[in-house]
């Protein structure tokens, strides 16, 4: 069975204009009856997703700008599917350590990933899965993200040049027949930065182009030797058996402007835990320069389900 995109949740490169992160703690007061939750809401969550693209679609093209991903942490996944074989590559993030930084790994049990050009659509969304969950889960993290001038990061530059063109972008983010029994999800892995604008923001046009090592304005990536040791495109670039790898990945900029809280939430969706973690140790094997001005506040791994799984899920199957 081959990778078909068609099968797969939202787990492409899409900001999106409104976008919202919410992760789930599972109260665990009742396995069993957490696991039927579950399977309801598993049937639940494909039926408010159809629903409001019928309401949220353009007149012209029909097209709906909502997009959603929905998926389980390590931990939950044992909690709620005891009998079914685990993602060959799902585990739980206990965080990743450097010389200097590290990365926390923060727990969470259920993750929501979405998006759309409408905040009343996402709005909505939330609401209604809250509906069948919230008996059963208590929010640990609620992020409400933006789209940026032109898509750029909040730092200023262009966001997720390396990024796979969506027509490659199958390839690198869906699970393929090296995990049979789930083909066509994803790992997701989700993290919030906090950074220091005013630090950045003092910094010459110059530095910061070093420091990402590409130019701001025109995203063209500088020269070798005109980048810093540590720049975040050398820091974040890893090649594993002499071939570069890829993820997709999105920056989605949040914050509190007047308490001058402001940030970025990371989201990868990879076909390969691997990937993705060993871009992370990287980047605090080498002290990459974006987090000499940022504190990291979450970081966990999700399994995102395929639409056929969610399917079984609901069935009771898995």
């Amino acid at each position: 069975m081959t990778v078909d995109a068609s099968q797969a949740q939202d787990v492409w490169k899409d900001i999106g204009e409104h976008v919202q992160f919410t992760v789930l703690k599972l109260k665990r007061q009742d396995q069993a009856s957490d696991r039927e939750a579950i399977q309801e809401f598993a049937d639940r969550y494909q039926a408010i997703l159809r629903s409001l693209k019928i309401r949220d679609a353009d007149p012209k093209t029909g097209r709906s700008s909502l997009k959603a991903s929905f998926g389980f942490s390590s931990d939950a996944f044992e909690y709620l599917f005891p009998d079914a074989p685990k993602p060959k590559e799902l585990e739980n993030f206990t965080g990743l350590k450097g010389p200097k930084y590290s990365m926390p790994g923060t727990g969470g049990d259920l993750f929501f990933h979405l998006r759309a050009s409408n905040e009343a659509v996402v709005y909505e969304a939330q609401t209604q899965f809250m509906r069948f969950l919230k008996d059963i889960a208590e929010v640990q993290d609620e992020t409400k993200g933006f789209r940026y001038f032109e898509g750029r990061a909040i730092i200023g530059f262009v966001d997720g040049t390396e990024a796979p063109q969506i027509e490659d972008a199958a390839g690198y983010a869906l699970i393929g027949d090296e995990d049979e029994n789930y083909i066509n999800g994803s790992y997701a892995f989700a993290q919030k930065w906090l950074h220091d604008m005013d630090f950045w923001n003092k910094m010459k046009t110059e530095q910061q182009e070093r420091a990402v090592g590409r130019e701001k304005f025109t995203d063209l990536e500088l020269e070798d030797e005109d980048k810093m040791p540590n720049a975040h495109n050398v820091s974040s670039n890893i090649e594993i058996d002499g071939e570069e790898q890829k993820i997709v990945r999105m920056n989605v900029p949040f914050s509190d402007p007047a308490s001058g809280k402001t940030g970025t939430y990371f989201i990868g969706y990879a076909r390969h835990w691997e990937v993705t973690k060993k871009m992370c140790q990287q980047m605090v094997d080498t002290s990459d320069f974006l987090l000499t001005f940022s504190t990291l506040l979450s970081g966990q791994l999700f399994f995102i389900p395929s639409r056929p799984t969610l399917d079984a899920i609901a069935d009771g199957e898995l």
